[in-house]
């Protein structure tokens, strides 16, 4: 079997390592774990059910939700099918989402509760299928098209036998966003993209199987599918769901993930965590984290190149930095749940260089990793090819598209 698509591979994991931990997610305040081979169970069950309902190959799932292995499930299922994944980022105003959708006019949706089937019904919006993951609130069997996650596992007339039904040139995921001007931005990625820069951070991160990483952010933006969705599939480490965004940072905190795949905003949230906890300025406890942050940082901002021969190292300035690893640095590091994490990723737009300079001095260095994304701009009959740069678009094409070749997810075929 080649390994060359998403589903592949987690048919391949559940072969490899059936009784391995793939997934675990916090519910009530308790740890429950996903083996790999009920996983793919799990995605079969889903994907018989989806088929069930009209879903075909082309066919886009919309995912409204925060971080939970039931939109990871299902988006695998609705791929093994042949279709593709279109998270919707919720970190947006809610106006703003409510537009989106009324403009993309989803025919299958995931969402995650009533909150999320309210954004469907603020929209207009009367999709084939919803699936969603929390009942409360909303009325049992109130709406045909409506099915709880728990229920789907269960109604399939049988569990789905066929192979992944999807090719490596085939869109895995949809990501969709709104311009200052109400114009839909698309971007899609291939599964052979997606495995292509997964297996690029395996090779230079050394990831395996004995990494843990922590989905706080849901794939909402492609950088999370690219570094932190292949890279699990193909290395077999543990994903790792909180319980909610609200305990993300103690959920990490409780973890230690080795592997974080962060936006600029993640990390300067976390330094603005970390600042908060610092001692009084002037007070001796302010000075201990002061020194300790200057002694760390000298071993990872080195002076300037000299051509002196090195010295060896001062044994009086080891004890130093070990004193100030003990004291401060571990418990710091331990505040935003980096005591574990070797591989610090930064996916997007960089950080200034004071928190670069910041993280390094509590031994993080991060990686940045830029998303080299291109969108498609859809209007009057045409696409306009845009490349997302630093700070802004730029235009590099355009070409003309009939309404034949835009499938009902808005994706140029």
């Amino acid at each position: 079997m080649s390994n060359d698509t998403l589903p592949s591979l987690l048919q391949a994991q559940s072969e490899q390592r059936g009784t391995a931990v793939a997934i675990r997610h916090k519910r009530l305040g308790i740890w429950h774990a996903l083996h790999w081979q009920d996983a793919q169970r799990e995605v079969l069950q889903l994907a018989a059910v989806l088929r069930e309902r009209g879903f075909n190959k082309g066919d886009a799932l919309f995912l409204l939700s925060h971080p939970r292995p039931q939109a990871l499930l299902l988006q695998l299922a609705a791929q093994w099918l042949g279709g593709l994944a279109a998270p919707v980022d919720l970190l947006v105003e809610r106006a703003v989402t409510v537009q989106l959708l009324q403009k993309l006019r989803p025919a299958f949706v995931f969402a995650e509760g009533e909150d999320e089937v309210d954004l469907l019904a603020e929209a207009g919006v009367t999709p084939r299928l919803v699936i969603y993951a929390d009942r409360r609130g909303l009325a049992v069997d109130a709406v045909a098209s409506r099915l709880d996650y728990a229920d789907a596992l269960t109604l399939a007339a049988a569990t789905l036998r066929d192979a992944p039904l999807v090719a490596p040139v085939d869109h895995a995921f949809a990501f969709h966003r709104l311009d200052a001007q109400g114009l839909v931005h698309l971007q899609t990625i291939s599964h052979h993209e997606l495995l292509n820069e997964g297996r690029r951070l395996l090779r230079q991160e050394n990831l395996s199987a004995a990494d843990e990483a922590l989905a706080a952010r849901a794939f909402a933006a492609s950088g999370h599918a690219r570094y932190l969705l292949a890279p699990w599939l193909l290395a077999g480490f543990r994903l790792n769901f909180p319980e909610n965004l609200a305990t993300r940072d103690n959920d990490r905190r409780e973890l230690g993930p080795t592997l974080v795949a962060g936006t600029r905003e993640t990390y300067q949230r976390l330094e603005s965590l970390v600042q908060q906890r610092m001692p009084q300025p002037g007070s001796w406890r302010r000075r201990l984290v002061d020194w300790a942050l200057r002694t760390s940082s000298a071993t990872r901002n080195p002076s300037p190149v000299s051509l002196k021969p090195a010295a060896r190292p001062n044994r009086r300035f080891s004890l130093q930095l070990a004193l100030a690893q003990w004291l401060v640095i571990g418990p710091l590091r331990d505040v935003i749940g980096f005591s574990r994490t070797r591989v610090p990723l930064l996916v997007g737009e960089p950080l200034p260089e004071s928190s670069l300079r910041f993280f390094r001095s509590l031994g993080i260095e991060i990686r940045n990793w830029e998303e080299q994304a291109y969108w498609y701009v859809l209007e009057g009959g045409k696409a306009r090819v845009v490349k997302r740069g630093p700070s802004s678009l730029q235009v590099q094409a355009s070409v003309s598209l009939s309404a034949a070749t835009i499938n009902t997810a808005g994706i140029p075929s």
